[in-house]
């Protein structure tokens, strides 16, 4: 029919843009098979009729047919605010600076055909044309037809040919004693299906991906519905054992839905990037590209936005969004406002909460999938729309991750994970120092040692089970096997906790609650249909594959209306969809014998997966990875300790907070020294023991701002060792800067000098020994010092230890030294304040005032406006229970405080130990004290009483450096900051 080409004119009317306009529409409509249309809407700028003229007599000279659209900007008039708010955030001004970007009026909405008609009476035809050209507008998403590419295939060979070959011999590597019958059962059905469905190329591709990831030795794990198949297992894609699991694998792949596989893999996350560049070099941008998504905007990213658009200062735009509990609200409360110090009755700051509140939820920009690969047979821009992205070298196409699903186009998920890349190092560290060699399949299986510290609760830096909520929930439910990692896994999730299937597991499982599988009338199934499904779970579905079993098996849903199930129950998705099956489930579960009350409770626990539930097979990947995790930390918590340092940044705590567990674990921590140090944490042989036991060295990457390239300098010139300041920074090549931070973070304890005597050293040098230019001449120090003419700091004042601590957490995040709290621990008990030891022995129910620092606030939106926070002190960690009525009474301290003073009771129960706060004070300003401190070492509450533990650091040796910088103020203020 050829092309419909459609010229819409700018609303300018000067000479020029009418003449290119022309210009154009005579050009074009002298292309083969083009159809010219020249397209007009109403302006309401007030030379409408005369423009109508204008460009109908020329349209008509040039035999050109004219059109009428509508060219709207929002649906209503009363959207004509927030589209000028949206004009700013694109044009980057305010709205008193944008002027003639703005449209001049509120007509560029959404009118009926009527009204169309009644504006274009002057032009009869221009509605028929619209609709002729509508007409012709038949194309359908149905006629893509998506290719995928059948390679890596050895010549000679089918693609089900090559993936048959390598199944049958991975399962022989996997079971080297024989293939289980049921393995092997699995095996050729999956493969007969593959065969069926023509994905035996998606399938070698992704164990293409794995394949080469692993000749790197790059760790990998295939998460999701990948943990169903049997093939995927023998293919190494994934390391969860079919033998030991009981999967669905229609969840994976099926028959009657014919949908493409949907395999997600986990790569290290420092070196996922070396295996997208792989995709790319093997299939070339023209055939590969990431798929996009679409980023919506959210309480705080849009009340800045709008704030910055209404033309308000930036500290009452973060004053707004300082109001909001973490960054996945709904909205920013008026009632709040007030709490920040704001005037909650300024009309500019009421018209930007009503601007904002519009905005939330509305699309901000397109950004690149974490790591959907679309990969065709043929170019790319065949079937998709692409673009190049920032990032060199990569390109996107421009569909999200639904749409994709929607046309069934298959992806290949490249994800990446801290957790794998803490196993590798752990791997690699007890294979250098211990000669022992694992494989996330091949640990000892369910370890009893293991076990009983996961009971414990001793799981802090564990994969997934490191949270308040998790490390509650494992002295309730004990796990001592392999799946009840997998329910401890998926029982702590919206999903389960909505559906209220969380206590009666618990109950059951503690033999308070027998276990009852109710069972269909007789003759419409046998008895215990539902026990085959929910029998690993005692009777309490937990899964998303238990909801879908049950709605085929118990309720006669068609697979596909299962799949709709399921489609409403994925995570995340939150359409408000399962609502629509709950007639058919309730009624086709009485219809087969089902008691109505049953019937209906059952779909009450289903309907909580709508928000989030676990697929079973993406429990047990997951928990895999626990059980790797807690038996490494469990056996080895050195070798567990210097591997999660050098994964950082992942999981619930900061390096302090690890250190601090290793430390209690018995674990010797070494500070960064330039003499000892590499860029990762290192472990060396114990001074005193000759037991194999080893000792962390923290990296010199714990050093705040130190540049990798500069610790590699460090460590390539090292030989046998530095010996002066000056020789580090001529060998090494280091700037005067990189000196002072290294001094700064105390990395010279193997020359004798402390922070002082080291910064003294490093500012003393001439500009002849560093490189770069002299960055302290303003601090009129006197004339440059050579390497042996440093000025003597014998006679200067000693560094207190409080001190020490204070810019050990502004250097390294971390202190070896002491906790802060312990210099405020004589104040706070003179006030009557318990050590937080104290409390784990405290009776139930007592009244108490407890202080610490800050490190995780939680509120999540299964907890109905309960708040969770984790106190810690240096004698130890707590958990707080804050109601809803103590959070809205004391919600700035508790969003704010970086030092928290809790009264409250204590709760306990089931071994768990909780205060449930019913008063809380910020008393940040406390640290504050420790200027004090700064001036008098002979208060120093740690000088004499160093712990065991720390008698590994050098003590501090006597003469000091005047202490130089930045105001100390600024720094106590800061001392916090990493672990918040």
């Amino acid at each position: 029919q050829g092309q419909v080409l459609i010229v819409l004119p700018p609303d300018a009317e000067d000479d020029a843009s009418q003449k290119t306009v022309l210009e154009c529409l005579r050009v074009l409509r002298f292309l083969p098979g083009a159809h010219v249309y020249l397209a007009l809407r109403m302006s309401f700028s007030g030379l409408q009729r005369h423009q109508l003229s204008f460009w109908a007599s020329h349209a008509q000279a040039l035999g050109v047919p004219i059109l009428a659209t509508q060219d709207v900007l929002y649906h209503e008039p009363a959207r004509r605010p927030l589209q000028d708010v949206l004009t700013c955030v694109r044009e980057h001004c305010c709205i008193f600076e944008a002027g003639w970007l703005l449209e001049p009026n509120a007509e560029r909405h959404l009118r009926s055909p009527s009204e169309i008609s009644r504006f274009f009476k002057a032009l009869p035809n221009v509605l028929k044309v619209s609709l002729e050209i509508l007409e012709r507008c038949q194309f359908s998403l149905d006629e893509l037809r998506y290719e995928y590419p059948d390679e890596p295939v050895p010549e000679g060979l089918t693609p089900q040919q090559y993936l048959e070959t390598i199944t049958w011999s991975g399962a022989q590597k996997r079971y080297p004693k024989g293939i289980p019958a049921r393995v092997r059962s699995s095996l050729e059905d999956e493969l007969v299906l593959i065969a069926e469905l023509e994905y035996a190329a998606y399938f070698l591709t992704v164990y293409d991906i794995v394949d080469w990831a692993r000749r790197q030795s790059i760790l990998c794990q295939g998460r999701g519905s990948a943990a169903n198949s049997a093939v995927c297992f023998c293919l190494g894609i994934t390391s969860v054992d079919p033998e030991s699991s009981k999967l669905l694998f229609a969840r994976f792949l099926s028959r009657e839905r014919r949908e493409p596989p949907d395999i997600d893999v986990d790569f290290e996350h420092e070196r996922r990037e070396e295996v997208i560049q792989y995709i790319y070099g093997r299939y070339g941008r023209e055939r590969a590209a990431i798929a996009a998504t679409v980023i919506c905007y959210r309480p705080r990213s849009a009340v800045r936005d709008v704030c910055k658009a209404l033309g308000l200062s930036e500290d009452i735009a973060a004053a707004l969004a300082g109001t909001v509990w973490g960054s996945w609200g709904k909205q920013i409360n008026a009632a709040h406002i007030q709490g920040a110090g704001l005037e909650s009755d300024n009309p500019l700051i009421r018209r930007a909460l009503v601007l904002t509140q519009q905005l939330i939820g509305f699309p901000r920009h397109l950004s690149q999938h974490v790591g959907g690969f679309v990969l065709t047979r043929g170019p790319l821009v065949e079937t998709v729309p692409i673009g190049n992205a920032a990032m060199a070298e990569r390109s996107f196409i421009e569909w999200d991750k639904d749409d994709i699903d929607a046309l069934g186009i298959m992806k290949v998920d490249v994800l990446a994970l801290g957790m794998l890349s803490c196993i590798r190092g752990a791997f690699d560290l007890l294979r250098a120092h211990k000669g022992l060699r694992y494989e996330l399949a091949s640990l000892p299986v369910e370890d009893g040692a293991t076990f009983d510290m996961i009971c414990r609760a001793d799981t802090i830096g564990v994969f997934q089970i490191e949270s308040r909520a998790q490390m509650n929930m494992l002295p309730r439910l004990r796990p001592r096997c392999f799946y009840d990692l997998v329910i401890e896994v998926a029982i702590v999730r919206p999903g389960p906790i909505q559906g209220d299937m969380v206590h009666p597991y618990l109950r059951r499982r503690q033999g308070k609650e027998t276990v009852r599988f109710p069972a269909p009338a007789p003759e419409h199934g046998t008895s215990d249909e539902l026990e085959q499904i929910l029998g690993r779970t005692l009777g309490v579905p937990l899964f998303q594959e238990q909801a879908m079993q049950i709605a085929i098996d118990a309720a006669d849903f068609s697979p596909d209306e299962a799949n709709g199930l399921r489609r409403a129950m994925a995570t995340f998705r939150k359409v408000g969809t399962i609502p629509l099956y709950e007639a058919k489930m309730v009624e086709g579960m009485v219809k087969r014998g089902y008691e109505l009350d049953f019937a209906k409770r059952c779909f009450e626990q289903i309907k909580g997966f709508g928000e989030y539930g676990f697929p079973e097979s993406h429990a047990a990947s997951f928990a895999l990875l626990v059980y790797v995790s807690a038996w490494i930390k469990c056996h080895h918590p050195d070798v567990f300790c210097a591997a999660l340092l050098n994964a950082q940044p992942m999981g619930f705590y900061a390096p302090a907070q690890i250190v601090r567990d290793a430390r209690a674990h018995g674990v010797v921590v070494y500070p960064p020294d330039v003499n000892a140090s590499d860029w990762h944490s290192t472990l060396e042989a114990h001074p005193t023991r000759s037991d194999g036991t080893l000792t962390v060295r923290l990296g010199l990457r714990q050093i705040e701002g130190l540049r990798q390239e500069d610790a590699l300098r460090i460590t390539a010139a090292r030989g046998e060792g530095y010996r002066t300041v000056a020789e580090l920074a001529r060998r090494a090549g280091l700037t005067r800067a990189t000196l002072e931070r290294l001094a700064s973070a105390d990395a010279f304890g193997s020359f004798g000098l402390d922070r002082r005597e080291a910064l003294w050293a490093a500012r003393g040098l001439s500009d002849e020994i560093v490189q770069g230019p002299d960055l302290l001449a303003d601090l009129a120090l006197g004339e440059p010092l050579g390497e042996q003419q440093v000025a003597p700091a014998s006679g200067l004042p000693e560094m207190p230890l409080a001190e020490h601590v204070v810019q050990d957490y502004q250097t390294t995040r971390l202190s070896l030294k002491a906790h802060p709290m312990t210099f405020l621990r004589d104040r706070y008990q003179r006030k009557g304040m318990l050590s937080l030891a104290e409390v784990a022995l405290a009776k139930d129910g007592r009244k108490l005032c407890v202080a610490g620092v800050v490190l995780v606030r939680q509120r999540p939106g299964s907890a109905k406006g309960v708040c969770f926070i984790t106190l810690e002190d240096e004698s130890g960690i707590a958990n707080l229970v804050i109601w809803p009525k103590v959070m809205e009474q004391y919600r700035s301290v508790i969003m704010g405080a970086r030092i928290l003073q809790v009264e409250g009771r204590v709760q306990r129960a089931e071994g768990i130990t909780h205060i449930v706060a019913n008063q809380l004070f910020d008393r940040t300003d406390d640290l504050h004290f420790l200027r004090e401190m700064f001036h008098d070492p002979s208060q120093d509450p740690l000088k004499h009483s160093l712990s065991p533990a720390d008698e590994v650091i050098r003590p501090i040796p006597s003469g000091r450096a005047p202490n130089t910088g930045h105001p100390r103020s600024a720094r106590i203020i800061n001392i916090m900051g990493s672990v918040d």
